[in-house]
């Protein structure tokens, strides 16, 4: 296989002149051009990108790990961030987890090995010491509040979201409010939990366990909500859903089963999705894309730790 010095022989010109051609340096004359250009022909020579890209200090490649790539939620983030890469001519490199740790460790090896420049963490299961850890390795961007981290991060406040959403409910006369969640162990969760244990306490609400549904992710688990709320003598009569995809499937299984909403159970959602607008599920508006786009951006200021806040709002509709 022919290198670059076969490439400088054939050609007649310096190891350098060559370099400077396959790297479109500007000072070289069309001649040299021309005459490199003839020799990697005859050679079949094709550069190797491995080695430009440990020469540049880059790969021009952004890690970005999420637990499921078909759920609507992180398909917006990833329309966010695949538009701003396309923009800054990067590419990504797209690692689903299913929320296995091994499968994000695997990502974060990636940063630590240079196989990729910067990691964007959509949803994580490994423990903060590990991520901060790794940190040292290179820009790490988490889709969580890390306002008290060494990683940047575009969030949403959840506490702040979730209150938000049971004042509401509240105001609308309900006090038997549950909600559904995906998982308890992650940020996002712990902060709606303290959400939702701060406003029973504000308004002497009793705890009822059986009012907080988890493992809830896709439309097909608004199924199991329903089921279980058709066993409960004292069910709530409000759901606060943290998921449109979810939110849609307790309405179209409440209507089965002949429960009204919102009479009998008034339902509110996150994200604003296609699917709330067809449905008209009242909703929490989180602009997925624009999140997306500004992970990346933060994943391109390299060592630069940023936080940045982004706002909900409400939408209205015919479930409340």
């Amino acid at each position: 296989m022919a290198n670059i010095r076969d490439i400088a022989k054939m050609a007649g010109v310096s190891v350098t002149t060559v370099s400077r051609v396959l790297n479109n340096h500007p000072y070289v004359s069309a001649e040299k051009v021309s005459a490199v250009i003839e020799a990697m022909k005859k050679y079949n020579y094709h550069r190797n990108i491995n080695a430009v890209h440990l020469s540049k200090g880059k790969t021009f490649l952004v890690g970005v790990v999420v637990p499921f790539s078909n759920h609507p939620y992180f398909g917006l983030l990833l329309e966010g961030i695949a538009t701003a890469a396309l923009e800054n001519n990067y590419k990504l490199v797209l690692i689903q987890t299913n929320y296995e740790e091994d499968k994000e460790l695997e990502a974060l090896k990636m940063l630590e090995d240079k196989q990729i420049d910067a990691l964007i963490i959509c949803s994580r299961i490994c423990e903060w010491n590990l991520i901060e850890g790794c940190s040292a390795n290179g820009p790490i961007v988490l889709c969580e509040d890390a306002r008290d981290k060494r990683v940047s991060s575009t969030f949403i406040d959840h506490y702040k979201s979730f209150t938000m959403a049971l004042n509401f409910l509240y105001k609308k006369g309900h006090t038997k409010i549950g909600y559904t969640i995906g998982r308890q162990s992650g940020t996002n969760s712990k902060q709606r939990d303290a959400a939702y244990k701060d406003f029973l306490k504000r308004h002497t609400f009793s705890y009822e366990p059986g009012y907080i549904f988890s493992g809830c992710f896709n439309f097909e688990d608004g199924d199991q909500v329903v089921e279980k709320l058709l066993q409960m003598k004292n069910r709530p009569t409000a759901l606060l859903v943290t998921s449109d995809q979810v939110a849609a499937g307790i309405v179209t299984r409440c209507r089965e089963q002949g429960i009204l909403v919102p009479e009998n159970l008034a339902i509110m959602s996150f994200d604003n999705q296609p699917i709330s607008k067809v449905m008209h599920i009242t909703t929490l508006e989180i602009p997925l894309v624009e999140v997306g786009k500004k992970l990346f951006g933060q994943a391109m200021k390299g060592e630069h730790v940023s936080h940045e806040e982004i706002p909900v709002r409400f939408i209205e509709r015919q479930t409340v």
